[in-house]
């Protein structure tokens, strides 16, 4: 990896998904900490992203490096993990029961990916799904359900929800501007990720059958 990439790049990146991941756009634009319970899937991502050979944290840290290199090296791992627990923060609902469901879908399917992706290639592209799915329902589906108006999308989810009490699925109205600023953030954190040093897939390979 080239020093500016790993100096400049990955840590402007990774910040700019820590702080969009907390912006929340109503009257005013507010900061919103994350929930106990991202910091948990956000530890569980970077497992995912080590397990898989995504993020090589012995090639940030090291006897060989310099004192400055090691340092910048905890920097990117530190920005990793809080942009993990951002990206949560951003795609999880605000409270009630879409909030619980959230938490229970994204839980699983990161068990899901811990267990059955142990290469880089297969945990990037379930990342992508991942985080692509979490921004549909919410951004999407639910953003439907509570809007005001009757939208086509809200009256064919009313049609395919028939029977359900949807007002326990329900969250508060989004602006419309935030959608867009998730998607921005989501992306960017794709890339970032993707931009990390890798273990090569050979050593992971042994690792893994030891």
């Amino acid at each position: 990896m080239k020093p500016a990439i790993e100096a400049l790049v990955l840590p402007l990146l990774l910040l700019t998904v820590v702080l969009l991941g907390g912006v929340r756009v109503a009257d005013r634009v507010v900061f919103a900490p994350p929930p106990l319970f991202a910091l948990v899937l956000g530890v569980m991502l970077v497992s995912v992203l080590v397990r898989g050979g995504v993020l090589a944290p012995e090639r940030l840290m090291n006897v060989s490096r310099s004192p400055a290199e090691n340092l910048n090296g905890l920097v990117v791992m530190l920005a990793t993990f809080f942009a993990s627990t951002q990206v949560f923060n951003l795609v999880i609902p605000e409270s009630g029961l879409p909030f619980l469901l959230f938490n229970v879908f994204l839980f699983v399917l990161l068990v899901n990916t811990m267990a059955g992706s142990h290469d880089r290639v297969s945990v990037l592209r379930s990342l992508a799904v991942i985080t692509g799915a979490a921004f549909i329902l919410k951004f999407v589906v639910l953003a439907a359900l509570s809007d005001p108006g009757e939208g086509t999308l809200k009256r064919v989810l009313y049609a395919m929800l028939e029977g359900v009490t949807l007002g326990t699925l329900t969250q508060p109205v989004l602006h419309p501007a935030t959608g867009y600023i998730a998607f921005g953030t989501l992306a960017l954190f794709l890339i970032a990720i993707s931009m990390l040093p890798s273990r090569p897939a050979g050593v992971a390979l042994v690792r893994l059958n030891e």
